[in-house]
């Protein structure tokens, strides 16, 4: 993989990356000038001039699919070179590529590819993706004859609705509907990976949560869980974006099959992906959210709390997302938040702050993490103040990301409601008061509110 401006690929695009590469020789210039002017000026005549010819055996759709893999190659995981590209006019001439009805497979391949990675992490490509049609086109191959292309657009398809340039699937449309239940039930796991994809961006309101309940789709999403770690996870989002706020989806799946399906999400809390762990307890927390009556075990409640405690020591996105997790659970739960104490969830907090010091999303996380769990508990509070990361709390009001200094407020307005912090006179003004009114000044509206 070439090297990148932006520190690597996407996992989804490196992915793409491996499963597409090739080691066929390349003679023709790799300058992105010469590569976009070849496909732009080729078009369905052929890339490798008049009488090249463009079907599937011409020396013309040979130097197409070379070229079109050399840009892949470039773009992936490289912001530059997809922003060159673009000002070059070259998805639209990749887009076209999936368009021919004469095209190789091979040529499927590298084109569906390189859109997919064009939409990956660049807004202007996503819309020049969208723009070209390359979501029809990609839609219509999946139903190709050949697997290789299949997997192709799915996975682009994919990269696409990871955009939020991406277009809204219509699911009370009833074609609509057949469509991705036709994709739930491939056998290819790209395809359900998709569908799962498509449900999770797509699936918005009570009517389209409906409608997807009624259609039987967490039923097939639960019996995709015994697939690949990348499925599960899918499916596990599809799941929470399903139950999310919808008190009549979240019992029904409560009591799907005498609560089977219920117990397979609980069994996932303790799977060995951190990702697929953290992925089960939102989905618990959403179900518990919509349905309190259906999660009245208290056991499970404590293993919830216990998993993102651990989470937080992972690294990357699971470890900066289980705080917020965490959050969610407890908020505005008393008997949560005492479960959370008693399981030395403050201590815990305060230790990876005071270890890691401020780093910006998994701090604001935290912050806001134990600034809930002195929303109502006072032994949190004066264990939170009691402790080496009041300091820090208070270093984080002079930070320079404003999430932070807003996270930072919200700890200490929590920390303020005891009656006994106050009349002991921990808030000092020079301490405290002093850097709060300084805020009233701040660059950040939301930092002036909080």
């Amino acid at each position: 993989m070439p090297a990148t401006a932006s520190g690597g690929a996407r996992a989804e695009e490196a992915a793409s990356a491996l499963s597409l590469s090739s080691s066929a020789p390349f003679c023709m210039g790799t300058r992105p000038e010469e590569l976009a002017a070849r496909l732009v000026a080729g078009g369905p005549g052929g890339v490798g001039g008049p009488g090249g010819g463009c079907g599937e055996g011409g020396e013309g759709e040979h130097e197409r699919v070379l070229a079109l893999r050399e840009i892949k190659n470039q773009i992936i995981g490289n912001r530059t070179k997809k922003l060159l590209y673009l000002r070059l006019g070259a998805v639209p001439a990749v887009v076209a590529a999936l368009a021919e009805p004469g095209a190789s497979p091979a040529a499927l391949v590298q084109a569906a590819a390189a859109a997919g990675s064009f939409a990956c992490g660049v807004d202007d490509g996503a819309r020049a993706v969208l723009a070209a049609g390359a979501v029809g086109h990609l839609t219509r191959l999946l139903a190709h004859p050949d697997d290789k292309v299949v997997d192709a657009c799915a996975r682009a398809l994919r990269m696409i609705y990871q955009s939020k340039q991406a277009p809204m699937f219509d699911v009370n449309n009833e074609k609509n509907m057949d469509f991705l239940l036709s994709l739930l039930d491939s056998e290819n796991e790209n395809v359900t990976e998709l569908a799962a994809n498509i449900i999770s961006y797509s699936c918005n309101s009570n009517t389209e949560q409906l409608a997807l309940c009624g259609a039987g789709v967490p039923q097939k999403l639960v019996s995709l869980f015994g697939g690949s770690m990348n499925l599960r996870d899918a499916c596990l989002e599809s799941m929470t974006a399903i139950i999310r706020n919808n008190w009549e989806v979240a019992s029904r799946f409560a009591s799907m099959d005498h609560g089977k399906a219920f117990r397979s999400i609980v069994a996932l809390i303790h799977d060995r992906s951190p990702r697929t762990r953290l992925l089960a307890c939102l989905c618990l927390i959403a179900l518990g959210h919509a349905s309190p009556c259906h999660f009245l075990d208290r056991q499970i409640k404590t293993k919830l709390i216990l998993v993102l405690l651990e989470l937080i020591e992972e690294p990357g996105h699971v470890g900066d997302e289980a705080p917020l997790a965490l959050t969610t659970l407890i908020k505005d739960s008393v008997e949560l938040q005492k479960q959370a104490f008693s399981t030395n969830a403050v201590a815990k907090l305060s230790n990876h702050l005071l270890a890691n010091t401020l780093q910006t999303r998994r701090a604001v996380t935290i912050l806001l993490a134990l600034a809930e769990l002195c929303s109502k508990q006072e032994e949190s509070r004066s264990q939170l103040l009691s402790g080496q990361v009041s300091t820090l709390i208070l270093d984080a009001l002079k930070h320079d990301c404003a999430d932070i200094r807003v996270a930072a407020c919200s700890c200490l307005k929590n920390i303020s409601r005891s009656s006994k912090v106050l009349s002991a006179g921990r808030l000092s003004c020079d301490t405290v008061i002093a850097p709060l009114v300084q805020l009233l000044y701040d660059s950040s509206t939301s930092v002036q509110v909080m």
